[in-house]
Formats: C-alpha cells, sequence, structure tokens
C-alpha cells in the first residue's frame, strides 16, 4: 500500500492547494484528544479521530450536486472536486480520485473481520472512509468518504473554492 505518512510525526508536509495549483509545505495539524472534542461534533470526533463510519445514505454530503471543494473537517486540506463525485449507489459520496494523491494517506485496516484500504487525511490524521477497486473509468476507485469528515465549499462565480 501506498503511504504518505511522515515521520516524525510533527514533521511539514506537502499537499495540493486546489486555489493555487500548487504543492504547499504545511505543518501538519497535531491537536490533543481534548481540543479535537471541543472543536468537533461529537459524529464527527468519532468518526474522524476513533474510525467510525456513519450509517449509509444519511450524510450531509452524500446527495450534494452542487460545485466546489471537499474539505477535511478538520483541517481544511483540500480532498476531492465535485467534479470527481459521483453515485455509486453506496450510501456514502463517492469520488473517482482525489484532488491530489498526495493529500492523502492510504494504509491497510484489516478492522471488523475485512482487509480494506483505508484513507485519511495527509495533514491531520483524519479517518475519511476507504477506497475500493470497484469504481468506474478512467481511475476504477471508488473513494467511499464520510460527509462527517468532509467540509464542502461551493464555488462562487465560478472560481474554485
Amino acid at each position: 500500500m501506498n503511504t504518505n505518512h511522515p515521520e516524525p510525526r510533527d514533521s511539514i508536509v506537502a499537499i495540493f492547494n486546489v486555489r493555487t495549483g500548487k504543492l504547499e509545505k504545511v505543518s501538519r495539524v497535531i491537536k490533543a484528544d481534548d481540543e479535537w472534542k471541543s472543536l468537533l461534533t461529537p459524529e464527527q470526533y468519532r468518526i474522524t479521530r476513533h474510525k467510525g463510519t456513519e450509517r449509509a445514505f444519511t450524510g450531509e454530503y452524500y446527495t450534494n450536486k452542487q460545485e466546489g471543494i471537499y474539505k477535511c473537517v478538520c483541517c481544511g486540506t483540500d480532498l476531492f472536486a465535485s467534479e470527481a463525485k459521483y453515485e455509486s449507489g453506496s450510501g456514502w459520496p463517492s469520488f473517482r480520485e482525489p484532488v491530489s494523491k498526495s493529500n492523502l494517506n492510504i494504509t491497510t485496516d484489516s478492522s471488523r473481520g475485512m482487509i480494506r484500504a483505508e484513507v485519511s487525511c495527509v495533514r491531520c490524521d483524519a479517518h475519511l472512509g476507504h477506497v475500493f477497486d470497484d469504481g468506474p473509468p478512467p481511475t476504477g476507485k471508488r473513494y467511499c468518504i464520510n460527509s462527517a469528515s468532509l467540509r464542502f465549499v461551493k464555488n462562487e462565480a465560478g472560481r474554485v473554492a
């Protein structure tokens, strides 16, 4: 599996910024558990910090069709563009590809009696969801992402958020 996880944990990471169209070096976001609890809703905290999942067909962005960028709810890193979103029938927002693979960590998740590819934010380690190899062309990928791990920023006047 590809892992972009830097060492040591307080290092600098390079993330792609959609607005500038460039890779930027930024500090990792590391917070104490109590601080995450104070910044996130209980559902966001459970999903992003403790690898939870929301019930299928209940997430805020499952049926969202607006144009914009989906960012990490914890640190604001750009993750997915609306153009990459599609209806997979899975019950979660699904994307063909991220804005950049450099913005994600892909690791092996062997919980719940399955082996899956877990997707997390490279900047803050927020659990986002999983990626599967059953998506549409051209990538063949299905990034199955929890709405609670995302913050959507709508495009204004045709400009990328």
